[in-house]
């Protein structure tokens, strides 16, 4: 550990798990704390880690909290691979890797005096939600808000306690819906795109952020340039297959985009046209 750098962007820097979250059955949240006490954690909605377990290997994941003074960071996690699974299974106050933060971020200062649609499927609300939170730090600087967050089932839904303090004291639309609701689920249920209706925003000023699966982005975008939204004011942000973080690799060559270096942040109609190209 002492070979850590912190200049140095392919060496990672140790980290200490502070808390660890449990938010539903395959999904937790890391609170990681420097080992350098005095290091800073600067980073801008959007942009990702790399982190690193040893003998694994490492993976990019998103900054899912706002920015802390103690220099605390947040990454929520689903464990579904076998470095996201070693990071689930670490313990309060082991150390783990990390190299970042990488990419470019959610276009706050654009949005500033405009309407703004978050719109989120599943684990997709974890990189937008510090956008939420640098938007909630600036409320008076822009207009309506709204959030639409789909997910599977309702246990699969990410930081909903915190949708009461949302709509409450910042004023934010917020309306969620599952694909498939039990007899508990008193919301709606439907695929997220069958929110857009239900929110008042203007069109002609407002910006759009879109984070899921590929496919429920494509969607949303659609639906949102049917309600008026220009596709220069829809973005979205990628994460795939990414090694390095520095576009050394290739591994995340998206048309003639690298996502870790041009990205994960893209504006919908400068990437449409890859979106839905079929890979070989």
């Amino acid at each position: 550990m002492e070979n850590f750098s912190p200049t140095d962007p392919m060496i990672p820097r140790s980290y200490r798990v502070k808390r660890k979250i449990r938010e539903s059955h395959d999904t937790f949240t890391l609170d990681l704390q420097p080992d350098n006490l005095e290091e800073k954690t600067n980073f801008a909605p959007g942009q990702f880690n790399m982190l690193y377990t040893f003998g694994v290997g490492e993976v990019p994941i998103s900054i899912s909290g706002p920015m802390k003074e103690s220099g605390h960071i947040l990454h929520t996690i689903r464990g579904v691979g076998n470095v996201t699974q070693a990071l689930n299974n670490l313990k309060i106050g082991q150390k783990v890797g990390l190299r970042g933060p990488f990419g470019n971020a959610w276009p706050i200062e654009e949005a500033k005096g405009k309407d703004v649609i978050i719109m989120a499927g599943g684990i997709g609300l974890a990189p937008l939600r510090p956008a939420v939170y640098s938007l909630f730090s600036q409320r008076q600087q822009y207009g309506d808000i709204a959030l639409l967050y789909g997910s599977r089932k309702q246990e699969d839904l990410l930081f909903h306690k915190e949708f009461e303090t949302w709509r409450g004291k910042y004023g934010i639309q917020v309306k969620v819906t599952v694909d498939t609701g039990d007899r508990s689920w008193k919301g709606n249920v439907g695929v997220v795109t069958t929110l857009v209706p239900r929110v008042s925003f203007d069109p002609s000023n407002c910006i759009a952020m879109i984070c899921g699966p590929e496919v429920m982005m494509r969607f949303s975008a659609l639906e949102l340039t049917h309600a008026g939204l220009t596709e220069d004011k829809i973005f979205i942000t990628m994460e795939r297959n990414m090694k390095c973080a520095v576009g050394f690799c290739g591994h995340c060559q998206f048309g003639p985009a690298f996502i870790c270096k041009d990205g994960p942040v893209f504006r919908y109609d400068q990437i449409k046209p890859f979106i839905s190209t079929r890979e070989f």
